[in-house]
């Protein structure tokens, strides 16, 4: 599975960004999706997962409420919505791909990453 995110940039705090990170490869049903983020000095953190058929999603404590993790297997894409952004939501986020259920910090397959900063 490769994958490419997009949909960064620069955004005043309270404004609202939507990632996507297409993916391609065959078997891309077969895995979960979601995203991490890197914020400077930082280790990277989890911040949603979905499942391949979509029945499950999980969500940082940190984002809950605010972010929606969602995706479209017909177009091989996942998405993060991302609301009431907050200068700590500032990071670099990447996509990755996992055969868990959830996407975990071990994910065999992982986007560049894009970069979000949110001014205050």
């Amino acid at each position: 599975v490769q994958l490419q995110a997009s949909g960064g940039g620069l955004v005043q705090a309270g404004g609202s960004l939507r990632l996507s990170c297409a993916a391609s490869g065959h078997t891309f049903t077969n895995y979960a999706l979601g995203w991490f983020r890197q914020a400077p000095g930082k280790e990277r953190e989890f911040v949603a997962s979905i499942r391949w058929n979509s029945d499950y999603t999980s969500v940082a404590d940190s984002v809950k409420g605010r972010f929606t993790i969602s995706r479209d297997n017909a177009k091989k894409m996942v998405y993060l919505e991302m609301n009431s952004l907050k200068p700590e939501d500032t990071a670099v986020y990447y996509c990755a791909a996992d055969r868990r259920m959830v996407v975990t910090s071990a994910a065999g397959y992982w986007g560049q990453g894009t970069q979000v900063t949110v001014s205050s």
